[in-house]
């Protein structure tokens, strides 16, 4: 099982970089932060006749070694209460390949499992589930399996080093991936 995690924060080592990596602890994985890498914001061309006109950017990379994983941990602070701005943009640019008949895209995400790890300060528990229907939507629409998600509360870094119920969610998904 290759398990690769999107990180979607800007912040280094922060809440939701902690707990994704405590969840991959022990495993054979690939770490990948959105905020290091050059995503282009979609110019929505689904309608138009030529379609999609081709980006320059670190997406095709992105999309081949996402594709080379079974499952994906989507990993994004709460912002605003959504997901943050470079998360958005990875998401924005499925439009885009969905439409590459090549690609397969579609088919080939329905073979992925897929979790999620929220963290975010005041409430977050609740005021992050509207983000995890968000996500939810979002695996229905390409048929991928959404195993599970954590929301974790916290703030300023290492915040959520206090929230047991986050980390014991996380543990509990670190022993299914030791099987």
């Amino acid at each position: 099982m290759k398990i690769m995690a999107l990180l979607g924060s800007t912040r280094e080592n922060g809440n939701s970089e902690y707990l994704t990596k405590r969840m991959l602890e022990g495993t054979d994985h690939t770490i990948v932060s959105l905020a290091d890498k050059h995503i282009n914001s979609i110019v929505d061309e689904r309608h138009s006749e030529g379609g999609f006109s081709p980006v320059e950017d670190d997406y095709d990379e992105l999309l081949e070694l996402l594709l080379a994983h079974d499952v994906l941990v989507f990993s994004t602070p709460l912002y605003w209460y959504g997901m943050s701005g470079p998360m958005k943009n990875f998401f924005d640019r499925w439009s885009q390949y969905l439409r590459d008949e090549q690609l397969n895209l579609k088919e080939e995400l329905a073979k992925k499992k897929a979790y999620v790890i929220v963290t975010g300060g005041s409430s977050a528990k609740i005021k992050g589930l509207p983000l995890i229907q968000q996500f939810s939507y979002i695996f229905e629409f390409v048929n991928m399996e959404f195993v599970d998600y954590v929301i974790g509360s916290g703030v300023k870094p290492g915040e959520v080093k206090e929230d047991q119920l986050a980390l014991d969610k996380i543990a509990k998904w670190r022993s299914e991936f030791q099987i």
